[in-house]
């Protein structure tokens, strides 16, 4: 085979490839732009603001990323880790100490069980009964919703850092594509300036 020839394929193969990668770039850099303007617009939407600075507890003080976002709307995916994983968990584990909503489901069932006995019997201690029914029934509706608000905004961080790996994986594509598209221009200058009737010699073993 003529060595010309060979440069040429080997080219156009390289061309075709940089192609093909500059598409597969613009599909994952179009996927990270909806990623991280679908988030933004959703966390928008619940209107959440981390507090002020001046506002924050002893204990909030502690996490650097709630420093840092103090007073800011929450819209980006990394705002929302921080929201849900060191604002909301921290005042989840300051309340009924720390139980989850499973948790407190025995309990409750439980006080509801004695407390229907003691209206039976007409139980001195129904009052008391009652407000301890009160108490962790209060205490299970306010971990769930912060449960539930953490679950849905670690949801969101989670499709927003698909997101940011796409847009990573977008440059690799980008640069590997550059690379090849010029490795194939400079193979396709050397084919031109290679003799029409050069042979491929390829390199002698015993050397």
């Amino acid at each position: 085979m003529k060595r010309r020839t060979l440069d040429i394929l080997f080219s156009i193969g390289g061309l075709g490839l940089a192609l093909l990668l500059l598409a597969i770039g613009i599909v994952l850099t179009s996927n990270a732009n909806f990623a991280k303007s679908y988030v933004a617009d959703q966390l928008s939407q619940q209107n959440i603001t981390f507090k002020q600075a001046d506002q924050l507890t002893d204990e909030e003080r502690k996490s650097a990323c709630v420093v840092r976002y103090a007073g800011q709307k929450l819209t980006t995916g990394k705002q929302a880790e921080c929201y849900a994983n060191e604002f909301i968990g921290l005042h989840l584990k300051s309340t009924a100490d720390g139980a989850t909503y499973a948790d407190l489901g025995a309990p409750q069932s439980k006080l509801r069980a004695q407390v229907a006995e003691a209206k039976k019997t007409n139980d001195p201690t129904l009052a008391s009964l009652q407000e301890q029914l009160s108490e962790v029934s209060a205490q299970r509706e306010t971990v769930f919703k912060g449960e539930t608000l953490r679950g849905l905004l670690l949801t969101t961080y989670g499709f927003s850092e698909f997101g940011t790996k796409a847009a990573q994986a977008a440059t690799v594509s980008y640069l590997a594509a550059g690379l090849l598209f010029l490795l194939g221009i400079a193979g396709l200058v050397h084919a031109f300036m290679t003799p029409k009737t050069q042979a491929f010699a390829p390199p002698d073993p015993s050397n």
